[in-house]
């Protein structure tokens, strides 16, 4: 009796594995139908210009200009020496009224060096 318990649980998994498979393959085609009419309901006349325009639009990510190509990832910044001539460029366009942000730019420097050095030269009032 166990047996056959055993045996119609295996026939039922059999079949059931073979209904996800038949329903795999028809998911894959409809899939495969929905991306071949992509290029045709966006407007495009053929699979390579739509792809063309896919890249564009990927390039165009945010505060990119479209058509121009992504950062490569991985590819860090120099890190910047901070010299005393730094920190003495920093004092002076600090007490000329330039904000963190355009001595940064003008250093070409990050603002958290920026900020780094005025709290260390005695530029920035200490938080209460």
């Amino acid at each position: 009796m166990i047996d056959l318990m055993v045996t119609h649980k295996i026939k039922q998994l059999e079949a059931t594995k073979a209904k996800l498979a038949r329903l795999e393959k028809s998911v894959a085609a409809a899939l495969h139908r929905e991306l071949a009419s992509l290029p045709g309901a966006y407007g495009f006349d053929s699979l390579d210009t739509f792809i063309k325009a896919l890249r564009t639009a990927i390039g165009a990510g945010r505060g990119r200009k479209p058509g121009r190509p992504a950062k490569k990832a991985g590819k860090r910044r120099r890190r910047a020496v901070i010299t005393d001539a730094t920190r003495a460029a920093v004092k002076k366009l600090s007490e000329a009224g330039k904000t963190g942000a355009q001595i940064a730019k003008e250093l070409k420097i990050s603002l958290p060096s920026v900020q780094n050095i005025k709290k260390a030269l005695g530029l920035v009032k200490a938080r209460k």
